[in-house]
């Protein structure tokens, strides 16, 4: 197993690396210290092809223009806030307004369009990077300063770890994910509608016209959002449902797990994704709105890449309903999810 590091381009005067984890079994990862983000997977099918299995862009300066957070760590908080603000402890928070009236994936400065301390790790059974970022009291209206601390670790069963902590010097809100988007056909040769995906989850969140949570729990039996037995994504964007229609004829809904496990194949490859994780909910989103701009290997397109944002529930802050996104001043904080990378 090998970490390389190599120049990435530069930011606010900053030099950007990219760290590439290798294993022995040619499964290597990507990413950059800024936003934290994977910029490559490379994967072998079942034939033992090797080849990119998450979307992206060719340069820095893409990512840096980019507003739908490919591969990034997105927070403080993942998702939306109604009205960008939030109460807590009887004081009102203002956030940045960075989608319409709402608060989206952290703000203007959230931790996906930050640059991160790194320092690589090779240890005898796996290599990875360690980022940390300390967000002041006050970035983006959040309370609290706040250290974060995200590794990378790769290992030889194929495992690809991340885990992110940190202690809040006060009372806060804390929702990370990771925005990766997933296509397993191999260099984008397919969009996803084709992938089979599997959750178990009995209930996903209702969403209204601003693709914020209503608060209601429905019920996944008989409709296109029961994923318990697998499914097409295809079967989404082929239906009349109008939580479909509703957010682009498409998935972008959070679903709550009732098994911390999710699996994404494509069977045309052979590959299948499997993700662990330590979260309550998964926002699935298929790209539905996405559309127009240059990515790595041509215009992005509707249906291109997967979200799979293992995460509380978005917006929970207005919900007590919903796991509490409430971290106690001096208490940790522990995001982790894993991704395994098999073929069959």
């Amino acid at each position: 197993m090998e970490v390389t590091v190599h120049p990435y381009g530069k930011f606010d005067n900053q030099q950007i690396q990219a760290f590439t984890l290798k294993n022995d079994h040619g499964l290597s990862v990507t990413c950059i210290d800024y936003g934290c983000i994977i910029t490559e997977v490379i994967a072998p099918d079942r034939n033992g092809a090797q080849e990119n299995v998450v979307l992206g862009f060719d340069n820095l300066d893409g990512y840096i223009a980019d507003q739908t957070y490919q591969g990034a760590i997105v927070g403080r908080i993942a998702g939306r806030i109604r009205g960008g603000e939030f109460e807590l402890n009887g004081k009102t928070y203002h956030l940045d307004k960075n989608e319409n009236t709402n608060h989206i994936h952290g703000g203007v400065k959230g931790f996906s369009k930050v640059v991160w301390d790194s320092t690589i790790i090779k240890e005898e059974n796996h290599v990875g990077v360690e980022f940390k970022y300390v967000s002041k009291d006050g970035e983006g209206g959040y309370p609290g300063t706040f250290e974060m601390t995200v590794t990378y670790s790769l290992n030889n069963e194929n495992e690809f770890l991340i885990s992110a902590v940190g202690v809040p010097d006060a009372d806060t809100v804390l929702n990370i994910t990771n925005h990766a988007y997933f296509n397993l056909s191999g260099n984008m040769k397919r969009d996803i509608l084709d992938h089979e995906l599997f959750i178990k989850s009995s209930k996903f969140l209702e969403l209204d016209q601003e693709f914020l949570p209503t608060g209601e729990l429905l019920d996944v039996t008989g409709t296109v959002f029961d994923f318990r037995y697998g499914r097409k994504i295809a079967d989404g964007p082929n239906s009349n449902d109008e939580q479909i229609a509703l957010v682009g004829q498409g998935y972008d809904h959070p679903f709550l797990l009732d098994e911390k496990l999710v699996t994404l194949y494509d069977e045309a490859s052979g590959r299948l994704l499997k993700v662990e994780t330590n979260q309550p909910a998964v926002v699935v989103y298929t790209s539905n709105t996405m559309e127009g701009f240059e990515m790595r290997g041509g215009k992005a397109r509707p249906y291109l890449g997967v979200c799979l944002e293992t995460q509380a529930p978005p917006d929970s802050i207005h919900h007590a309903n919903f796991p509490s996104t409430i971290v106690k001043k001096g208490e940790e904080y522990h995001w982790e999810t894993k991704y395994t990378f098999l073929v069959r």
